[in-house]
Parts: structure tokens; sequence; C-alpha cells
């Protein structure tokens, strides 16, 4: 049986990976929590994120939701892979915001875990929410 000192030496490793992970280096994405089924992620929007339109790109709102949604499905002691993920984009976001996504496992199963994600801006504006489902791959 797991005690809750192994788990945090999981999530102590895991903290590691994530830190060292090349994507969200590129995107300067901190991870701000980190606890069994949950996960908070941040990061500033820069300009150049900006789309033809003037807005900033979607994907990269949701790649912030899906840094948190990994974050949070993985933190439960086993890998996991996502097989599902869908963002509702609520309003705009704008270069130098701050956005913190926050994901929540809603369900950990043998087969599968739910996962909600919400997105806000510096002021706790919400930006969009998601929800995510992943698999265990052992």
């Amino acid at each position: 049986m797991s005690t809750h000192k192994d788990n945090q030496a999981d999530l102590s490793e895991f903290r590691e990976k994530v830190e060292k992970e090349p994507i969200g280096a590129f995107f300067e994405m901190k991870l701000l929590d980190l606890s069994p089924g949950h996960a908070r992620v941040s990061m500033r929007l820069r300009p150049e994120y900006l789309t033809f339109n003037g807005f900033i790109f979607g994907g990269i709102i949701t790649s912030i939701a899906d840094q948190a949604f990994a974050c949070a499905t993985n933190s439960m002691g086993r890998p996991s892979i996502a097989t599902q993920f869908n963002v509702h984009f609520i309003a705009a976001a704008a270069p130098g915001d701050e956005l913190t996504a926050e994901g929540k496992v809603l369900r950990k199963g043998r087969r599968v875990d739910v996962c909600e994600i919400g997105v806000t801006n510096q002021e706790g504006k919400l930006i969009a929410r998601a929800t995510g489902t992943a698999i265990p791959m052992t």
C-alpha cells in the first residue's frame, strides 16, 4: 500500500519532469500547484500569440488548459494520455495577460479519468472552460 510520503516523493519526481518539459519551457509555463488530481499552471501572453484578427490564438489558450489537464491526470501515480479534449472559449484574452489554468480530476477510474479545467486571467475573469478524458497507460 502506498503511503502519503510515497505519494509526495512521486509528485516531486513528476514535478521535476514537468518543469523540464520542452513545450512548457517554450511557452514559459509555470507549475504553481500540484497535488493528486489537481494542478494549477500559469503563463503570460505575448504579442506574438495574436492572430490576424487581433485576438489571442485559441490554440495558445488550449495549450495552457491542456497542460493543467495533463498535470492533474498524471499526478495520480500512473501515466495517462489524453483521448478527448473539449474547450469552450468564454472571453477574449490580451497580450500581457497572465492566464492561470486549474485542472481538477472529477473521476479517476480504472479505464478512464475525467478532468475539468478552468482558465482565468489575472483578474479572475473566466477565459475558457474545458473538459478532458485520459486513459492510463499502465
